[in-house]
C-alpha cells in the first residue's frame, strides 16, 4: 500500500528503550506510535483488517500484543536488538 507509507509520522516513532519498555498489550494509539501511524490512519485500517499486525478486539477497544509489534517491526525482545542481527 502506497498510501501506508505516505501516512507515517516519523517524528513520533518511539525509540528502542521505550518499545522495550511496553507491557504485554498495548492500546491502539501506542501501536500507532510505535509504527509511525496517524491516528486516522490507523483506524481505518484496523476496522478494515488492513492494520500491520494483529488485531484484537475487545468489545470497542483494540489491542495489540507487544510480541505482534515487535515481530512487525523486526526487534529481538530479550535483547533489544533487530531480529535480523543488525544494530
Amino acid at each position: 500500500m502506497e498510501w501506508f507509507s505516505a501516512m507515517k509520522e516519523r517524528s513520533k516513532v518511539m525509540s528502542i528503550d521505550e518499545l522495550l519498555a511496553l507491557p504485554v498489550t498495548v492500546d491502539l494509539e501506542t501501536a500507532n506510535r510505535a509504527i509511525g501511524l496517524s491516528r486516522n490512519v490507523a483506524y481505518t485500517m484496523a476496522q478494515r483488517n488492513e492494520y500491520p499486525v494483529r488485531v484484537l478486539r475487545l468489545g470497542n477497544r483494540y489491542r495489540i500484543t507487544r510480541a505482534d509489534l515487535f515481530r512487525y517491526l523486526g526487534i529481538d525482545a530479550p535483547n533489544g536488538h533487530l531480529a535480523s542481527g543488525g544494530e
